[in-house]
């Protein structure tokens, strides 16, 4: 559980200006990241658009995220599974990588009872050679959990934690900290409220902003883990402008466009349904991430 502490990076798949995947870009991206100060990384999820990669192209982007782990001895997360119990667990049963900990979704669409996700995630840890992450992000699933469920959840055997994307801080947020902060992770997947989410107790975040300024959120977390509320807070409010303006058009469309006019990667190509940012949304986002730079932790 102590490599599931800090920063982890969810991955953007960089393309090529017509479309193809840009492996080499991924490689170095994946670098900068860790040399920046992230813990580790994500490979496969949201942020990567997973769905809009081919089956050769998500084997590729997994490779060579656990490539440069390996090399850099730094964990790796994978997101697996999805909406279908029986095909997640073949999903974490086939993993090819050694891996930190397994990414896996709150089944979305469907809506699942509570009761059903607890025995859906139940079937999934017993199954997966690695420990879960429950990624619980209502506002894309349809699915919210209560705070006896986390709670119940965090105490089923290979389950190591969450990725808490509610959207805010809730009653579930406070509760399963309150109850069960002590023995599970809790890794903040809002990248704006992460500061708030870490003043309660998590132990880190899983924050696509951080592909953008890897440094000043690794401090951020850094500062938390550390019991400095005063530099948290400070670094949180630095941080806010960024977060709000990555975020004002679908992730990751203006991240891999900040990237691309800073000449990281080679292009902001997205694939459909999402298109490519705004350029003022660019704009305002290139302004606020001048504005978060702070040095490697």
């Amino acid at each position: 559980m102590t490599s599931l502490h800090g920063l982890f990076v969810p991955m953007i798949t960089p393309f090529t200006a017509d479309g193809a995947l840009a492996p080499a870009a991924l490689d170095a991206h994946a670098r900068r990241v860790l040399d920046a100060g992230a813990t580790g990384l994500v490979a496969l999820g949201t942020t990567a658009e997973p769905s809009a990669l081919t089956a050769d192209e998500r084997v590729e982007v997994l490779d060579r995220c656990a490539a440069v782990c390996a090399e850099r001895d730094a964990p790796l997360i994978v997101c697996a599974g999805g909406n279908a119990t029986a095909e997640s667990v073949r999903a974490v049963g086939a993993l090819r990588h050694p891996v930190a900990a397994v990414l896996a979704v709150v089944p979305y669409y469907v809506r699942p009872s509570e009761a059903g996700v607890v025995a859906h995630f139940t079937a999934m840890a017993a199954a997966s050679p690695a420990p879960l992450l429950v990624y619980d992000v209502p506002y894309r699933t349809a699915r919210p959990l209560s705070g006896d469920t986390l709670v119940r959840l965090a105490g089923i055997p290979n389950i190591a934690g969450f990725k808490h994307s509610v959207g805010g801080v809730d009653a579930a947020s406070i509760e399963v900290l309150a109850r069960a902060g002590d023995t599970t992770t809790v890794l903040c997947g809002d990248d704006r409220f992460a500061s708030a989410l870490l003043a309660l107790g998590a132990r880190g975040g899983i924050l696509a902003a951080a592909n953008v300024a890897p440094a000043a959120y690794a401090a951020l977390i850094a500062a938390w883990l550390a019991d400095d509320a005063a530099l948290g807070r400070a670094l949180g409010h630095r941080l806010d402008a960024l977060g709000a303006a990555l975020f004002a058009e679908p992730n990751p469309t203006v991240v891999k466009a900040v990237l691309a006019e800073q000449g990281l990667i080679p292009s902001a190509a997205v694939r459909l349904p999402l298109l490519p940012a705004a350029p003022e949304s660019t704009a305002a986002a290139l302004r606020a991430a001048a504005s978060a730079t702070v040095a490697p932790v």
